[in-house]
C-alpha cells in the first residue's frame, strides 16, 4: 500500500515529474484560455440580457386609475385598458378606445370584464349579457339582458 502523503506535496512531485512544458504548448493554452475566457463572458452577458427582463418587477396590467360611479344605488368602480392591441390601423378609436380594449367592473360583488365593442360613436363594452356604454361620462349607460333588458341608472360618483 503507498503510503499516504498530501495533496500538495502530490502536486508537486507530478510537476517535477513532468517538467516544464514546451515554448509552443504554453502559447497555445495561453490561446486557448484567453478565446475560452472571451466566450464565457459573452455567453455570461448574453444570458443576463436574456434573464434580466425576467426578473424585473412586471408592469402593473392596468395603469388608468379606477373611475368610481354609483348604479342603482350600489358603488361601481370602472377601470378601462386598451389592452395588447396594437391601434395602428383599426377604425373606430374613438376617446383613445380600440377593439380590444376592454373595461373591468366591479359592482355588488360581481367582477366583469367587457370587450370593446366596434360600434361606431362612443367606446362601448358588452360580453352579450352585458353593455356598459360612455356616450355620457357622467351619466353611463349600463344594462343587463336577462330575459328583457334591464336598465341601472348611473352616475358619476363625487
Amino acid at each position: 500500500m503507498p503510503p499516504m502523503c498530501r495533496p500538495q506535496a502530490l502536486a508537486q512531485q507530478l510537476k517535477r515529474q513532468a517538467g516544464p512544458l514546451p515554448r509552443q504548448a504554453r502559447r497555445s493554452a495561453r490561446r486557448w484560455f484567453a478565446t475560452a475566457g472571451r466566450a464565457a463572458a459573452a455567453m455570461v452577458a448574453v444570458l443576463a440580457l436574456v434573464l434580466l427582463p425576467l426578473l424585473q418587477a412586471p408592469a402593473p396590467a392596468l395603469a388608468a386609475s379606477p373611475e368610481a360611479y354609483r348604479c342603482d344605488g350600489d358603488p361601481l368602480l370602472a377601470l378601462a385598458d386598451n389592452g395588447a392591441v396594437d391601434a395602428i390601423g383599426i377604425p373606430n378609436t374613438a376617446a383613445g378606445t380600440v377593439p380590444g380594449a376592454f373595461v373591468v367592473l366591479r359592482w355588488r360583488g360581481v367582477t366583469l370584464q367587457l370587450p370593446r365593442t366596434n360600434n361606431a360613436g362612443a367606446p362601448s363594452y358588452t360580453d352579450g349579457k352585458w353593455w356598459w356604454s360612455l356616450e355620457d361620462p357622467a351619466a353611463p349607460r349600463f344594462q343587463q339582458r336577462q330575459g328583457g333588458v334591464i336598465s341601472y341608472a348611473c352616475e358619476r360618483a363625487a
